[in-house]
């Protein structure tokens, strides 16, 4: 879990997410992705605020930003805001850890649970007569937004083209496996980090990855437009980036629905 504090004089938690992992970008990408979620209104604007917080003048140190991902989101009522806890320093600036081992840790945590609890009673969360049941802890793959999605699945395979290798960031982005729009989770085994060429081609079923990571190019793109020279020269290549985390690689029920319902044969 991580938390928002409000800066001082205004020492309060107001909400929080869950971690997904910590990325550093080139300040372009991380405009490209988050845009005005930067805190700014502009590119040229962001990188002056960099400028100011790390006291440089020189822009090749602002190449690139520190960017925290998180899924989850919540934010509470101000009626609700929590106090920091009591060992809060003035000087703390990049934030700070605590253990539910701890008594204040515990004390953070539970007050943390119990607005989460309220709120989902009030959004309509069933329940019982035990209260809200969360479940047995399990590790799982975040759900997150479209945003942290590019971001992870991008750093997963190593800001790669899986196909084709190709690194130029401008040109590579993320594709779901599933689509979006067909109920397809924002999930980094549903995700692949393609150039935007083999991206809309994969969308509109002229590529598709089987079950063994092999790339196939349809007939119907050279039946179509009479072209595909240079994609037919993959036809056949198993890819050439995997996330290398087992759990991060394309999920087989993902790939065959790609095959059965969106690639063109």
């Amino acid at each position: 879990m991580f938390l928002f504090k409000l800066h001082r004089p205004n020492d309060y938690i107001v909400g929080g997410g869950f971690f997904v992992k910590y990325s550093v970008l080139p300040t372009f990408l991380a405009w490209d992705v988050f845009g005005v979620r930067n805190g700014t209104q502009t590119l040229a604007e962001l990188y002056e605020r960099i400028r100011k917080y790390r006291g440089r003048k020189d822009d090749s140190e602002l190449m690139n930003i520190g960017c925290i991902v998180l899924s989850n989101p919540f934010f509470f009522e101000e009626a609700d805001w929590i106090p920091a806890p009591i060992d809060w320093k003035a000087n703390i600036v990049q934030g700070k850890s605590y253990s539910t081992d701890s008594e204040i840790g515990r004390h953070l945590y539970d007050a943390v649970m119990e607005r989460m609890q309220m709120n989902a009673v009030q959004n309509g969360v069933v329940q019982d007569a035990d209260g809200i049941r969360y479940g047995t802890p399990q590790i799982v793959l975040p759900r997150m937004g479209q945003r942290a999605f590019r971001v992870v699945v991008g750093d997963a395979y190593q800001r790669r083209c899986a196909i084709t290798g190709e690194k130029s960031l401008p040109v590579l982005d993320a594709a779901h496996i599933m689509s979006f729009a067909d109920n397809g989770p924002n999930t980094v085994n549903n995700g692949l980090f393609m150039r935007n060429d083999f991206h809309a081609l994969f969308d509109k079923g002229y590529v598709t990855v089987d079950s063994d990571y092999v790339v196939n190019v349809s007939r119907r793109l050279h039946e179509d437009y009479d072209n595909g020279r240079e994609y037919y020269s993959y036809h056949g290549k198993k890819l050439f980036v995997l996330p290398e985390k087992r759990i991060e690689q394309p999920n087989a029920d993902f790939l065959k629905w790609h095959n059965e319902h969106v690639y063109l044969g």
